[in-house]
């Protein structure tokens, strides 16, 4: 932690809210411009790209090609995806990964020197990148944070957190942030939000606990555009344990093998397409359809990867030998969990949002690469991708000249804890159409008080709408008004058929 900063020399520098993957390679990417780094905890803290077990996707195999990575990305997304924008990301993903080599991380290599690549579900080549076998995302974190604090541009503030995006004629012009001692006002026309996403307003979540769409928040608040809000990722097989969050089981254990099944030992996926490689949309809700039926469901690895389990998945074994569960001798307990969001701050191509100055990458980011349902390995690849391009697109604005000081009230810290149960009961795997107009006024009433409910329930009523506004579309006079008048929900229109998929992803 740097000491002894005086944040008014700070003054017009690019600031970064958030310091995850896409954070810190942000600021790496525009280095040498200086630039400001706020995180609410110590680096690598509470960061889920430090808890990413798979990798990053890319076509690096000699029997792939970007045109089959793209056609695997359209088809995980429903149709959903903006073909431009995937068609972009497959291509450029190989230098991404070139980038993160360069930046210190030591992804896995076979004998001769060359990348493993691994398979995973929707996927019909190995194209994932890993690191350590399962991970991946704290090898990566290792590598940034350590570049990071040997680079002399980036200045990091910890322990302060972002309460506040300011708007001035339109445009952003700072960010206040709380820390330990007074408020900080941060005056500055290039904002980048990469503050991860919203798995924590859930009960049971892959994600870390204090993330649950804070940047989302920060971003509704100040009128900024929003979309996809519904599309939310359940991961089809987290450890089934009372400990929470939840400790994910790679996918790459499937494409390594592994089955699921239930109690009776049967294979219930068997006459799926795809079976337990299917795409994740299709697995969650299979899981979560076996598990309403009373079935208990496991994923079996005894078979394969077997005996190689623990030297192949090292942190995953750990984690199941320390809860009295041997992977290679018995079936692992697993149900799906909240893992990734696919909607969020609208972006162009360069992570711009609606508001000038405002750019945004990494889960927080909406950039339809992943349309309704995020293809496996994907998100990191994205994250990699789009700060170089965001990146870009910062260090060429115009720097206005700094805003003029101005009082501010200091909003109370969020805490979503009050809100998982209802959260958890009508966003889940399978979502019903009432179920969710009827928590729309509650969720109305929690998001306009001044209260540490406010936000998570701002987000979870921006969902909630997003969902039913094909239904009812009565219910957006009832979200509550932000800044600039701009409603709660998501002001990017939805295509009718997205308005008729109330079960969500």
């Amino acid at each position: 932690m740097r000491q002894n900063i005086n944040v008014h020399d700070l003054g017009g520098r690019p600031v970064i809210v958030g310091a995850g993957l896409a954070g810190l390679m942000t600021a790496l990417h525009l280095a040498p411009e200086p630039v400001v780094i706020l995180s609410k905890v110590r680096l690598g803290e509470e960061a889920a790209s430090a808890w990413a077990q798979g990798g990053l996707a890319a076509c690096l195999g000699p029997d792939d090609s970007p045109d089959l990575h793209l056609a695997d990305t359209l088809a995980a997304g429903e149709g959903l995806c903006d073909p431009q924008v995937a068609d972009a990301v497959v291509r450029v993903a190989p230098a991404a990964v070139e980038a993160l080599m360069g930046f210190g991380a030591r992804f896995d290599k076979a004998a001769d020197g060359t990348l493993m690549l691994g398979l995973e579900a929707a996927h019909c080549r190995r194209r994932i990148v890993h690191a350590g076998g399962d991970a991946s995302g704290r090898e990566i974190m290792r590598a940034l944070i350590s570049t990071v604090r040997r680079t002399p541009s980036i200045t990091v503030l910890e322990g302060i957190e972002a309460r506040r995006l300011l708007v001035e004629d339109g445009a952003a012009s700072g960010v206040l942030g709380v820390g330990s001692c007074a408020p900080v006002l941060f005056s500055t026309g290039r904002v980048v939000i990469a503050t991860g996403g919203i798995g924590g307003l859930f009960h049971d979540t892959t994600n870390p606990p204090g993330s649950f769409g804070q940047g989302l928040a920060l971003a509704a608040r100040a009128g900024v555009e929003l979309a996809d809000m519904e599309f939310i990722q359940f991961h089809p097989t987290a450890l089934d344990r009372p400990d929470r969050p939840m400790r994910l089981i790679s996918e790459a254990v499937r494409g390594e093998g592994a089955i699921l099944i239930d109690e009776c030992g049967r294979r219930f996926l068997e006459a799926v397409p795809g079976a337990e490689l299917a795409s994740r949309d299709v697995v969650a809700r299979a899981v979560a359809a076996h598990l309403a039926k009373g079935h208990r469901v496991f994923l079996d690895a005894r078979e394969k990867p077997g005996t190689a389990f623990a030297s192949r998945f090292p942190a995953i074994a750990a984690a199941c030998n320390a809860r009295g569960i041997d992977p290679s001798r018995e079936p692992i307990p697993v149900r799906p969990a909240a893992h990734f969001h696919m909607g969020g701050i609208a972006v162009d191509a360069r992570g711009q949002s609606s508001v000038p100055g405002l750019w945004a990458c990494g889960e927080v980011a909406c950039t339809s690469l992943h349309g309704a349902n995020r293809l496996a390995s994907n998100s990191l690849t994205e994250a990699a991708v789009f700060t170089r391009w965001a990146a870009e697109s910062v260090g060429g604005a115009a720097v206005r000249s700094n805003p003029r000081p101005v009082s501010l009230s200091v909003p109370c810290a969020a805490d979503p804890t009050m809100l998982r149960c209802l959260v958890s009961r009508i966003l889940g795997t399978v979502r019903e159409g009432q179920a969710l107009l009827d928590a729309i006024p509650l969720l109305v009433s929690l998001a306009n008080r001044k209260g540490p409910a406010s936000d998570p329930a701002a987000i979870a009523l921006m969902t909630a709408v997003s969902l039913s506004c094909g239904k009812k579309a009565e219910v957006l006079t009832s979200a509550p008004t932000f800044h600039g008048g701009a409603r709660a929900p998501g002001t990017r229109a939805l295509p009718s058929s997205r308005r008729s998929r109330p079960d969500g992803i």
